[in-house]
């Protein structure tokens, strides 16, 4: 029997005839279950959660945790995590997770003195890592598997070896210099694990982690407890003590997640949600309320002024971002004055026909992984990550826990909101979003990238709000990205975008540079897309990783 299309889905017109960029790629579609995450082996762990009768939740949590053992080139056990959850029971409700760690108590701005920013590959750069803690509360509240079973997958893989696959071998043997030479002991147990015989894995080599799994069973088997004041506890702290770093046991002892209120804009009768600050995605939204006020879906796809005007929203917004985004204790600004829709008109006016040189905050009044996963009744935007590439290149030894270097995020200018400080969470880069209508869910996506989360947020909503373009079609669709760290903006463009785009950019005063494919390294970012189209659950995974989106 055939049942018919009632209406016609949203999200699945093809848009092929229109933007001869897309792909022949096909969005996923099922009913049960639906999975999206940057590495096949991470989807398919994610997959076995449904089969044995978990849900979406679990599988979430089976994929996060599985990314820490087959895609370590962006996070790990010792990395932060965010979430966004759509729970369908009841009245249906958005929640929101923020699962950073806070900065050790004995981290003091004099501790810093000397430095021009937070060294990378220190400890000062560590803070207390809140991926685990992310793991733990999910499950508390909507896990319906054992808390072991979902590490099952990820044990495995670390424990039996997996073939590396090609992105990710590209970005590890990138990893190679900044890691391979760093002269200081205390990263030799890192070298250890993640360089064996002094070099990355090569596509295809099969690399596991005896010592990771052992972690992970370690985990799984307290609950997540051992991590933060167990066995795994100490062995950090002891890891500390001989080596330089501040972390006493209390930091780790009262790290907890926390439970948000997710904020939103609402853009052309769509409503975007994301975490709120520490988190960076109010920038997302600030840069949607500006575009607003124009009528992109007007503007031929491939005209340069479509470009151009995302690209200043997206400047000033970062202008904001960069003055007040910071621990949700320390904001000088608090997020609704951030997206009143009166102060995005008054900075709508800052957007002429010419690049803005250098962008300005305003005065309102008043290497990551990304991985969705939805069923009947839950739906997850989950991301987690190291901050940069593997993080700060400390290893705990005897373990597979490679610590962040969140704290990088921190500035050193007094006074600043984010000026770094004791038991504080730093900016953060990782974002999760999700997507609702006229109140009506309709699912989590995500970039992934640094500074290109809430970049590739903006090109994702208005490809799919603005020009009507399917999630698959979303995500391959050429990229831009604002480089803030240059002092002067400059804008990088893929090797896709059309010449006569570079020559118009260009004339309007942007200082563009266009990247080869074989030069990005995950500049451009690389998303996740789940949406829930009436019956459907459509899944979209991007051509810029190895990723996966299945359905069931």
């Amino acid at each position: 029997m055939l049942e018919p299309l009632s209406p016609a889905p949203l999200f699945l017109r093809q848009a092929l005839d229109r933007y001869p960029f897309a792909s022949r790629r096909r969005v996923v579609m099922g009913r049960q279950g639906a999975v999206a995450t940057s590495q096949p082996l991470a989807a398919m762990a994610g997959m076995e959660m449904f089969w044995a009768g978990g849900n979406a939740v679990d599988a979430a949590v089976a994929m996060a945790v599985a990314l820490t053992v087959v895609e370590p080139t962006s996070n790990g056990i010792g990395g932060d995590a965010f979430a966004l959850v759509w729970d369908g029971g009841g009245q249906g409700r958005l929640y929101g997770l923020n699962a950073s760690g806070r900065s050790p108590a004995a981290l003091t701005p004099e501790r810093c003195r000397g430095h021009e920013r937070i060294p990378p590959c220190d400890w000062l750069a560590v803070t207390v890592p809140g991926a685990v803690s992310a793991w733990q509360a999910l499950h508390q509240r909507w896990g319906r598997l054992p808390f072991e079973r979902l590490f099952g997958p990820a044990i495995r893989l670390a424990r039996e070896g997996f073939p590396v696959s090609p992105r990710i071998a590209q970005l590890w043997q990138a990893a190679e210099a900044t890691y391979l030479p760093l002269p200081d002991p205390r990263h030799e147990a890192f070298k250890a694990v993640f360089f064996p015989q002094g070099r990355a894995p090569r596509a295809g080599e099969r690399w596991s982690s005896p010592l990771h799994a052992q972690t992970l069973a370690e985990i799984a088997h307290s609950g997540g407890e051992s991590f933060y004041r167990g066995e795994l506890a100490e062995k950090l702290l002891a890891f500390s003590e001989a080596t330089g770093g501040l972390f006493s046991r209390a930091d780790l002892a009262e790290h907890r997640a926390d439970w948000v209120e997710p904020i939103h804009t609402d853009y052309r009768g769509y409503t975007v949600w994301e975490i709120p600050p520490n988190g960076q995605g109010i920038a997302a939204l600030m840069a949607l309320n500006l575009l607003e006020g124009f009528e992109l879906g007007r503007i031929p796809y491939e005209a340069g002024e479509r470009y151009h005007l995302q690209i200043e929203a997206m400047k000033l917004a970062f202008a904001d971002a960069s003055q007040q985004v910071a621990d949700p204790d320390y904001l000088q600004v608090n997020p609704a004055q951030m997206l009143d829709k009166r102060y995005a008109r008054q900075r709508r006016q800052l957007i002429g026909s010419r690049a803005i040189p250098l962008a300005q905050p305003g005065v309102p009044q008043g290497g990551t992984v990304y991985l969705a996963a939805a069923d009947g009744n839950l739906m997850v935007s989950l991301i987690q990550s190291n901050f940069d590439g593997f993080g700060s290149g400390l290893l705990v030894p005897g373990t597979g826990i490679a610590l962040h270097n969140r704290g990088t995020g921190f500035t050193l200018e007094p006074g600043h909101p984010n000026q770094v400080g004791p038991r504080k969470r730093p900016y953060h880069t990782i974002i999760p979003a999700f997507l609702s209508k006229d109140g009506i869910p309709l699912g989590p996506f995500g970039v992934m990238g640094g500074m290109m989360q809430p970049q590739g947020h903006v090109q994702v909503v208005v490809n799919l709000v603005d020009y009507g373009l399917n999630p698959q079609a979303a995500l391959d669709a050429p990229r831009w990205r604002v480089l803030l760290d240059q002092g002067i903006p400059q804008v990088a463009l893929e090797s896709t975008v059309p010449p006569q785009v570079v020559r118009e950019l260009s004339a309007r005063g942007h200082a563009v540079q266009v990247v080869a494919a074989e030069e990005d390294y995950g500049l451009f970012g690389r998303g996740q897309i789940l949406l829930r189209d009436g019956d459907h659950l459509i899944g979209a995974s991007e051509p810029r990783a190895d990723g996966l989106a299945l359905a069931w």
